[in-house]
C-alpha cells in the first residue's frame, strides 16, 4: 500500500479498512491488479453492510473518515468456522477445492496465474513458459488470483476436462470486466476512493464469495454454463470468474503450482454496470459499454464520462444515484468556477482501466485518469470533446498528406503494395502518441478554471505544429531528387490545405466554436 507520505507498506485487510484514510492507494504490478484489489475491498464493504443509506446521504457520507470502520470490525469478528485461509484444504479463499485431486498432475507453474505472463498458450510447443517452477510470493499470487476473477480473458484453459471435472471446465468465458472499461472514482485517500464507489443498496447486499464450495450454489462442469442471477453488490464484486487452486510451498510463503479452469458466469444488467459509459451500438442495435482498444486510446472518448455527469445534473427529476455519474452529480456545483490556477473545492479523478486481449492472449493494459470537479462537467465535456475532434481531424489530414506523397512517389504502384507504401509517409502513430500529454494538460487547465476556448486554441496550435513536424520527418525518407521534392511539397501542401479549409475545427483556424 502507498501511504500519504509515499511509503510502501504491507497491511492485512482489517488494518487496511480500519486505516483506509491513512493510505493513498493500493499498489499492484498493473492497473488491472489494482482494480481487482479495490473490487475485493468493495465486496467486503457491501457484505458488512458498510455503504450509504440513500442517494441523498451519499455526498456527506463520502466525507466521513470513519465510515469504513464497520467493515474492518466486521472482518475482525468473523466466526472461527468461517475460514479466510488461502491454503485451507476445504475452503481455500477465492478458490475451488474441487480441483485438489487434479492439482499435482494437471497443474502448471504459477506463471499460469498471472494474466500478463501467460501469453498465448500455443506460444511454445512444449508450453515451458507455463511449466517454469519459479515460485510466486503469496501476496502476489493472491492479487493475481483476484485479477483473474475480474479480468480473465476468454479462451481455453490448459486443464483436461475429460480427466477432471468435465469438459466445460476448459472453456474460459471472459470475466466480468474482461470486455469493457472499468471506471473508478479516485479520492485523495483509499478510504475516500472506496466511499466514492460504494452505492446505496435498494435490495439485499448479497454475500461475499469467500470460496467455491460454501454459500452460493455454483455451476457444474458437465454442461455449458447458465448465467446466474446476481444476488447483490457483494456477490457482484467478489464473483469467482475462474475456478482456480493454488499449491503452497513447504514454508507456505510462496505458490509453486496452479490449476485454473472456467468459473462462474453472471447474468448482468444495467444495474450491475453502474460505472459504464456507452458509445455507439452493437450490430443488433444494443448499446455497448466503452471498451479497451489497442488502436484507440481511452482519452479520445473521455468526453463520454463528462457527458454522463452533465446529463445526470441537467436531466430533471429526482436523482436516484443509480450510477456513478448520477452520484457525482449529487455533489453541489460550485457557484462560480475557481479562479484561474486555483484548485476547485472538490476534485475527483476518473480512472479508466481495461484489458486488450485476443482470446487467451493479453495484449496490453490501457488506462487513463481524467479530472472531474462538480459544476465543471460542461466545461470539461467541451474541452475533451473538442480536443478529441481536433486530434481526429489532424490525424485525418496526416493520412491525406501521406496519400498525396504516395501518389507522386509511386506513379505505377502494385495494388498489393499500396498500404505499405502509404505507411512510409503516415505520421498518425506518432501524432496519437504525442497528443496524449497535451490533451491531459488541456483537461488540467480546464479543471483549474482556465478559459476553455483559449486553452483549446493553444492545444490545437501545438498539436498541429507537432503533427506537421512528424509528417516532415516521415517525408525525409524521400529521395533527394525532383520527384522526391515534388512528393514532399504535395504532402505538406495537402496537410496545410486540410487544416485551413472551412470544415476544419475552428480551433485549428484560430477561432472558436461559438
Amino acid at each position: 500500500m502507498s501511504t500519504l507520505d509515499d511509503r510502501l507498506v504491507e497491511m492485512n485487510l482489517v488494518e487496511l479498512l480500519h486505516d483506509a484514510d491513512g493510505v493513498r492507494s493500493v499498489e499492484g504490478g498493473t492497473p488491472g491488479e489494482q482494480v481487482a484489489v479495490i473490487e475485493f475491498l468493495l465486496a467486503i464493504c457491501y457484505a458488512s453492510g458498510t455503504y450509504p443509506e440513500s442517494a441523498g446521504q451519499w455526498p456527506a457520507w463520502v466525507d466521513r473518515k470513519d465510515a469504513l470502520r464497520p467493515a474492518a470490525e466486521w472482518l475482525a469478528r468473523r466466526p472461527e468456522d468461517e475460514v479466510w485461509d488461502l491454503f485451507h484444504p476445504v475452503e481455500p479463499l477465492g478458490q475451488n477445492a474441487l480441483l485438489a485431486p487434479f492439482l499435482d498432475e494437471h497443474g502448471a507453474g504459477p506463471a499460469q496465474l498471472v494474466i500478463e505472463r501467460v501469453g498465448d498458450y500455443n506460444q511454445f510447443f512444449d508450453h515451458h513458459h507455463l511449466e517454469h517452477p519459479s515460485p510466486l510470493p503469496v501476496a502476489e499470487a493472491f492479487r493475481a488470483m483476484l485479477t483473474q476473477h475480474v479480468y480473465g480473458p476468454a479462451g481455453r484453459a490448459r486443464i483436461s476436462g475429460k480427466e477432471t471435472l468435465g469438459a466445460t471446465i476448459t472453456n474460459l468465458a471472459a470475466t466480468r470486466l474482461g470486455t469493457r472499461i472499468r471506471v473508478i472514482a479516485l479520492g485523495d485517500t483509499l478510504g475516500e476512493t472506496l466511499r466514492l464507489n460504494l452505492a446505496p443498496v435498494s435490495g439485499p447486499a448479497g454475500a461475499l464469495n469467500r470460496t467455491w464450495t460454501v454459500g452460493e450454489e455454483r455451476r457444474g462442469f458437465t454442461a455449458k454454463a447458465t448465467p446466474r442471477t446476481v444476488n447483490g453488490p457483494a456477490d457482484l464484486h467478489s464473483c469467482l470468474g475462474r475456478s482456480v487452486l493454488l499449491r503452497p510451498t513447504r514454508t507456505g510463503e510462496h505458490v509453486d503450482r496452479v490449476l485454473l479452469g472456467a468459473g462462474e458466469v453472471l447474468k448482468l444488467t444495467d444495474e450491475h454496470l453502474q460505472d459504464a459509459v456507452y458509445l455507439g451500438k452493437k450490430g443488433d442495435g444494443a448499446r455497448k459499454p466503452l471498451w479497451a482498444s489497442a488502436t484507440r486510446a481511452v482519452w479520445r472518448e473521455a468526453h463520454a464520462l463528462y457527458a454522463a455527469v452533465a446529463e445526470a445534473r441537467s436531466g430533471g427529476g429526482r436523482n436516484d444515484g443509480s450510477t456513478l455519474y448520477r452520484r457525482l452529480a449529487l455533489f453541489p456545483a460550485a457557484d462560480v468556477a475557481p479562479e484561474p490556477g486555483q484548485q476547485p473545492a472538490r476534485r475527483v479523478e476518473l480512472w479508466t482501466v481495461g484489458l486488450v486481449a485476443k482470446q487467451t492472449t493479453a495484449i496490453a493494459w490501457v488506462d487513463g485518469t481524467f479530472p472531474f470537479a462538480p459544476g465543471l462537467e460542461a466545461s470539461l465535456y467541451e474541452a475533451s470533446s473538442r480536443g478529441s475532434v481536433v486530434a481526429e481531424f489532424v490525424a485525418d489530414a496526416l493520412y491525406k498528406a501521406a496519400y498525396a506523397a504516395w501518389r507522386v512517389a509511386y506513379p505505377n504502384p502494385k495494388p498489393t503494395d499500396k498500404q505499405l507504401q502509404i505507411a512510409r509517409f503516415d505520421a498518425r502513430a506518432r501524432h496519437w502518441a504525442a497528443t496524449r500529454e497535451p490533451f491531459y494538460l488541456l483537461m488540467e487547465e480546464t479543471t483549474l478554471g482556465e478559459d476553455v476556448g483559449a486553452s483549446l486554441r493553444e492545444y490545437a496550435a501545438g498539436v498541429a505544429t507537432a503533427a506537421r513536424r512528424f509528417l516532415a520527418e516521415c517525408l525525409d525518407s524521400l529521395p533527394r531528387n525532383a520527384q522526391g521534392a515534388k512528393a514532399r511539397a504535395a504532402a505538406l501542401r495537402r496537410f496545410d490545405d486540410e487544416l485551413g479549409q472551412p470544415k476544419a475545427p475552428a480551433e485549428l483556424r484560430g477561432g472558436t466554436t461559438s
